[in-house]
């Protein structure tokens, strides 16, 4: 389940740095908003699709990634366009609640999917989920601290860079569902 739940935290890992690029003042309450979101998110969904068991699987698996990646592509294309624009520096020191939420949402959907696999195995639920918030937090607050004292080095170019990382994870996604059917 380790390995599952560090799996599950990667994408929220590498937005989290993303994240980190953009926050001008790294403080506990921006650290805590945006890992306690991510964590969230990463938690609700498996109970969701443990709940939901079989009888939502068929509708949510054939569109699930094209949700992720649509949200991921129109975070990402807007982060590279502001991130062009001259403004972009005043542009990245602020990210908003609604785009956490966004990005929490979109890198868990696939946290869905686990919840229903784990409710085919007749897996309870309760263990797996304290295991994917512990790593989904820890893996949020990792990235931000690294993406902040990266992004420093790289400020000037940083939202782009970042914008550019949101696409391929939305692209990875449909990649995994293209190659892996049995995902889909």
């Amino acid at each position: 389940m380790i390995f599952v739940a560090s799996g599950l935290s990667m994408d929220s890992f590498a937005v989290s740095v993303v994240n980190g690029f953009c926050i001008e003042k790294l403080r506990i309450k921006n650290i805590l908003l945006i890992a306690v979101s991510f964590t969230v998110f990463q938690s609700l969904m498996p109970v969701l699709g443990w709940f939901a068991g079989n009888s939502i699987e068929s509708y949510i698996r054939s569109i699930d990634h094209w949700i992720a990646f649509a949200l991921l592509l129109y975070l990402g294309i807007r982060m590279v366009y502001n991130g062009s624009k001259d403004t972009a520096q005043r542009s990245c020191k602020e990210i908003r609640l609604p785009e956490i939420l966004t990005q929490s949402f979109a890198t868990s959907i696939d946290a869905l999917a686990v919840g229903l696999s784990l409710a085919v195995l007749k897996v309870p639920i309760l263990l797996p989920v304290v295991i994917i918030g512990v790593t989904t937090f820890i893996f949020s607050v990792a990235g931000l601290i690294i993406g902040k004292y990266s992004g420093k080095k790289f400020r000037r170019g940083s939202e782009i860079i970042g914008g550019v990382i949101l696409i391929l994870i939305g692209v990875k996604i449909l990649i995994l569902i293209d190659r892996y059917p049995i995902l889909n």
